[in-house]
């Protein structure tokens, strides 16, 4: 357990950041496979969404803007291949 109070602070500081950085990896998740999961006039659409999600998360520190641009990519491979 932690003795001091800065490190008090430190585990609610890293406890609500997990819960931020959680949500908003489950948004882009649950995103995706809706767009994987639609049909193309839908697509066009969620694929907006699933775009400024993605680079919400890169901008909050949920993701590396790496990874951001790889899920962005992977998506529109597999769009392109459907």
């Amino acid at each position: 357990m932690a003795n001091s109070p800065s490190a008090l602070k430190r585990i609610k500081q890293s406890r609500s950041s997990e819960a931020r950085n959680r949500a908003l990896r489950s948004r882009v998740k649950t995103l995706r496979k809706k767009i994987l999961e639609t049909s193309n006039k839908e697509q066009a659409n969620s694929l907006s969404f699933f775009y400024s999600a993605v680079d919400k998360a890169v901008k909050r520190g949920a993701f590396h803007s790496n990874k951001g641009a790889n899920l962005k990519r992977r998506v529109i491979k597999a769009i392109k291949a459907s």
